[in-house]
């Protein structure tokens, strides 16, 4: 019953500790049937659906303040004052229905209640949706009211994220407990050294063919957590290898790890594949016939900032299905140049995409190949997928494969990486011939080199916030004057505390950066949040933003990679670079690992 998930999340919004938080969610999703899991896990997100599909409530504060007058029986007066108390609708719903005990619906009647509301367009919508929400309410208790008005506005804030999903943890120590799927003979000595490395690791003797590498790997495959929970829950963890890549489904996109010099990357990885590092939109292309959607790198659907794109895939790509990825960039027509990412990013628009368009046509490279024509190609070597996309694009205006090059010659690799930079680029991206594509993993499969890596810190890094200061002086007026951002460590699932930033905003970003971060703002430390410091403000890690610093410096009072004497990272006169990444994920942020290299970067270009 939709009561009994009310409970949960009451739970779930109560609890500041991380394990807490994984032992209620592994608790729900013990007794939840396995038709629910999917709508249980987009809505413990505040989702009807992975952003993806691109659904939206659509819900004002004015629209469900209406539906709580009807279905409360109370004047519109009565409703606004307690919201004006509060400043929480459900709070307001949850006092106002006090004494509804509700007629016991389901998850699932609320789940398809939520998405009649989400599609009701047209002439008389708003009114349709008034009365859905109306009846809704009326039909539920109040604790449930309370979830339910919270969710139609996007503002159910429980801290659930992917990670914290897909992770199982040990309740007993805490700790995570890894399940390594082996090959190799029980007793041998490959099984004793890892159990000496690793004594909190199960190992598991399975057919490979019928499970495959590890789960870990094929969940990466599909962005839908609601998806890859079903399978499980119908079929257990085994059935997840089983997921395969599919068009409209995007795939959680591969990410570099990064050296220091061109020589290291020869050291790494041996003979490689190295492209340019293009600095414009990352896309994920899914072509079904003549239906095209676009992904970006945090997996929500562009398509409509680029139907140029779009149409020269219908007609230059051949092949009926196939899902590829590739960088768009803004060029001038009459030179070639390729344009700036300031020039890019103004196709990141609502209205005028065409006009824009004509003005500041895209090319888009394309770099890799995941899937065509029935075939699922991200286990297959990088050469092999990048031989199958050339041939399959037309010559076009738009459309072209990127430049690569291999070699095993580090001093080949060093004149291509200079030669990159005097064209302009940010660097080179350098690939394992022989390796598969690692959907969402970040390995030395994959490694980029950018100039501003051969400095001490002149690089960015993007970080999470996780909190304001209301701060003094001239800032006062705003009711922020300094943000608190962190790194995030997929280890521990946490958001772990890097600097504070109080430079780089202009006084209007300032104000909407108060009410953006107002939106997810807690009245407790978030459970994914480990820091030291106490802001004014918590918010639920969901905005990442750019910042450039002079250095990185040890600190006990940041939590990034803290030792045993509680001595971690911080930033050095840190400074934003442009607004919210609204490109990213709250995952997508640099990691403690990132970090921690780049210091350990830092330290050797200053001895040398």
């Amino acid at each position: 019953l939709f009561r009994d998930l009310a409970a949960y999340f009451e739970r779930l919004e109560a609890t500041s500790k991380r394990l807490e938080m994984f032992n209620i969610l592994a608790e729900l999703f013990r007794v939840a049937e396995p038709d629910d899991i999917a709508p249980i896990i987009y809505m413990s997100q505040g989702r009807l659906l992975p952003a993806f599909h691109g659904v939206e409530m659509g819900m004002s504060d004015k629209l469900v303040t209406r539906a709580l007058v009807e279905a409360a029986q109370r004047t519109p007066e009565e409703v606004l004052s307690h919201f004006k108390t509060s400043g929480d609708l459900g709070l307001t719903a949850e006092v106002l229905l006090a004494g509804h005990t509700g007629e016991g619906v389901t998850v699932r009647q609320v789940y398809d209640e939520f998405g009649r509301i989400a599609r009701t367009s047209g002439a008389g919508s708003v009114e349709k949706k008034l009365r859905n929400l109306s009846d809704l309410f009326s039909m539920v208790s109040a604790q449930e009211a309370k979830y339910i008005a919270r969710f139609v506005m996007g503002q159910l804030r429980l801290g659930v994220g992917d990670a914290t999903i897909q992770y199982q943890k040990d309740p007993g120590s805490g700790k995570k407990t890894l399940q390594i799927t082996t090959a190799f003979e029980t007793g041998s000595k490959v099984e004793q050294a890892l159990k000496e490395k690793f004594p909190e690791t199960k190992f598991e003797r399975v057919q490979l063919d019928k499970v495959g590498p590890t789960v870990g790997k094929e969940i990466q495959k599909s962005a839908d957590l609601g998806r890859i929970g079903e399978v499980a829950g119908k079929g257990g963890l085994a059935a997840i290898a089983n997921i395969a890549a599919e068009v409209g489904y995007p795939i959680r996109m591969a990410l570099c790890e990064r050296v220091a010099e061109p020589e290291d990357i020869i050291a790494k990885i041996g003979r490689c594949a190295i492209e340019p590092k293009l600095d414009g939109f990352r896309c994920q292309i899914h072509k079904d016939g003549d239906r095209v959607e676009i992904f970006s790198r945090n997996l929500e659907r562009t398509t409509p900032m680029f139907p140029d794109v779009a149409d020269a895939v219908r007609r230059c790509v051949t092949a009926s299905t196939a899902i590829f990825e590739g960088e768009a960039l803004a060029f001038d027509e009459g030179t070639g140049e390729l344009l700036p990412f300031q020039t890019t990013i103004q196709r990141k628009r609502k209205h005028g995409i065409a006009d824009h368009a004509k003005e500041f046509p895209l090319k888009l490279f394309g770099f890799d190949l995941l899937y065509v024509d029935g075939q699922d190609f991200t286990r297959r070597p990088y050469r092999e997928r990048r031989a199958e996309l050339v041939s399959r694009i037309l010559k076009n205006a738009i459309i072209e494969p990127a430049e690569m090059e291999e070699t095993d010659d580090p001093a080949r690799v060093r004149l291509i990486f200079e030669t990159a930079i005097a064209r302009g680029f940010e660097g080179i991206v350098a690939k394992r011939p022989d390796s598969p594509y690692a959907a969402g993993s970040r390995n030395f499969n994959w490694i980029k080199l950018k100039r501003s890596y051969k400095g001490a810190l002149s690089d960015t890094v993007d970080l999470c916030l996780v909190g304001y200061f209301r701060g003094g002086g001239k800032r006062a007026r705003f009711g922020i004057g300094t943000v608190l951002a962190a790194v995030f460590d997929p280890d521990s699932d946490l958001f772990k505390t890097v600097t504070k930033v109080g430079t780089g905003f202009s006084d209007e970003e300032w104000v909407r950066l108060r009410e953006r971060l107002d939106t997810v703002a807690v009245s407790h430390k978030p459970a994914r949040v480990d820091s030291k410091m106490e802001p004014d403000v918590w918010v639920q890690p969901t905005f990442v933003i750019t910042v450039a610093a002079d250095e990185i410096t040890r600190s006990p009072m940041h939590t990034c990679g803290a030792d045993a004497q509680g001595v971690g990272y911080a930033l050095r006169f840190p400074r934003v670079q442009g607004f919210l990444r609204e490109d990213k994920r709250p995952e997508d942020a640099n990691t403690v690992k990132d970090i921690i290299e780049l210091y350990d970067l830092q330290k050797r270009v200053k001895l040398e």
